[in-house]
């Protein structure tokens, strides 16, 4: 089975490429940052991790043409499946589990957002939309796009500003960095940038926007590029026992987050 691909011939092929038009039209600099602002309150609920987990499970990604199952278990799958090849890295398998946490922006409590402002991929806001972005052919129809101060390969940005400083297309990734940050994770840098940027196909698939990468950002990447696989082809059948692993994530959970979180 081969996962992403966006141009096989299946049920859902349609219906994501729809996604891609709406999303490539409304994601715009002004919206990013009118969603940052409003999301970045974090004054909706209050909640722990694993809370959050469970709450997931309510959840369909619409723009991912793989995954059919409940997201807790695509969750753990990518976690286990880290834990097992680096069993030393825990704050890689925590990664893990949290990293589509934001997917409950879908959620009536968390605004119900339209898909096409919570799932798919990711990319800079800002500076000119790269080709490599999947279905790019509908920036033509954003304004941003012919925007002589969004336009251009720099944009708003410079050389090397680092990617904590620009500006990227609003969805579920954005959303649980800015959760994870403002309550106080002890992630490494690393765990933060994997959330941030696991959808930002453009930069760890094709190498696009490096020249906005500070070095941390691309010590980083070496990181985010390993989790990816993970990411990706750990959308197997193979069943997880949820109470039988929740001790474990539970106890990293406590090592790396406050006991409620802030969303």
């Amino acid at each position: 089975m081969q996962y992403r691909d966006y141009d096989a011939e299946s049920e859902r092929r349609q219906g994501v490429e729809n996604f891609y038009h709406t999303n490539h039209i409304h994601q715009t600099y002004d919206f990013v940052k009118k969603m940052r602002e409003q999301y970045g309150k974090l004054n909706r609920v209050e909640m722990s991790i694993w809370e959050c987990c469970e709450l997931l499970n309510e959840v369909v990604d619409e723009s991912d043409p793989d995954l059919d199952e409940p997201q807790i278990e695509h969750l753990l799958q990518t976690a286990e499946a880290i834990r097992r090849d680096y069993p030393d890295e825990d704050w890689l398998h925590l990664t893990g589990l949290i990293h589509d946490l934001g997917k409950v922006l879908l959620l009536p409590s968390f605004g119900e957002l339209p898909q096409w402002a919570v799932v798919g991929d990711t990319f800079p806001v800002g500076c000119a939309y790269d080709e490599s972005i999947v279905h790019h052919k509908y920036f033509k129809e954003n304004p941003d796009h012919y925007n002589p101060a969004y336009n251009t390969k720099y944009g708003v940005y410079f050389e090397g500003c680092g990617l904590n400083n620009v500006m990227m297309s609003w969805g579920h990734d954005d959303y649980m960095y800015l959760v994870a940050k403002e309550n106080k994770t002890t992630l490494p840098s690393a765990g933060l940038f994997v959330i941030r940027y696991h959808s930002f196909y453009a930069l760890h698939r094709s190498g696009a926007y490096k020249h906005l990468m500070n070095e941390e950002d691309v010590e980083n990447l070496k990181w985010l590029q390993i989790f990816n696989k993970y990411d990706l082809y750990s959308k197997s059948k193979v069943r997880i026992d949820v109470e039988k692993v929740k001790p474990y994530y539970i106890s990293l959970i406590e090592k790396y987050f406050p006991a409620k979180l802030k969303w």
